[in-house]
């Protein structure tokens, strides 16, 4: 039987029968293969591997969608890894968190708006806040100011998604100006 013809049996099989063995036999075949194109494509070996996974859980879910008639099986794969690849690149595009962003820079300002507190004051408050914020959003703004990581670096480092390390410390940084607010250190704008 012509190795065309014996992948689409096997995804046959897979989209009809959720069948375990040839989704193992696709997977085994395909799944290094991929891996090594993505790295060709310039990804390191952990996000081809990542992708790669990703590209084989697609075939799993989305078996049925494979039409034999309107490409190899392989070449909807590859597209897949490739389509994968182009969305991880644009959720890398993003821009280190800088001490001149104008979030940081109003929570500056509105630090030295308040005379009343000298500067030693105003840190024991802000440290106060800090080890007040959530454990996983603490952790994230240290990497992030302490150890002057961009989203993307944190998200690699933490292995949390990209979308989650800026929606908590976006979260962090809301909480802390609340709280600098309420503490009288800020003034509310």
């Amino acid at each position: 039987m012509p190795a065309t013809d014996r992948w689409s049996d096997l995804m046959r099989a897979v989209a009809e029968r959720g069948d375990r063995a040839a989704f193992t036999e696709i997977f085994d075949h395909f799944a290094p293969r991929l891996e090594a194109y993505l790295i060709r494509l310039g990804l390191d070996s952990g996000s081809a591997e990542e992708i790669s996974q990703e590209v084989m859980i697609t075939l799993w879910r989305k078996a049925g969608m494979f039409d034999a008639g309107k490409s190899s099986l392989s070449t909807w794969l590859y597209r897949i890894a490739r389509n994968r690849r182009i969305d991880a690149a644009r959720r890398q595009r993003t821009e280190p968190v800088d001490p001149q962003s104008p979030i940081i820079l109003e929570l500056a300002d509105e630090m030295r708006a308040d005379s009343a507190f000298d500067g030693q004051q105003r840190d024991d408050i802000v440290r106060n806040l800090l080890r007040d914020l959530p454990p996983e959003q603490r952790a994230l703004v240290d990497l992030a100011f302490y150890g002057g990581l961009t989203h993307s670096e944190i998200a690699a480092r933490t292995g949390l998604p990209l979308g989650t390390v800026k929606s908590r410390l976006r979260l962090a940084f809301a909480r802390l100006k609340r709280a600098l607010e309420a503490a009288g250190v800020a003034e509310a704008r």
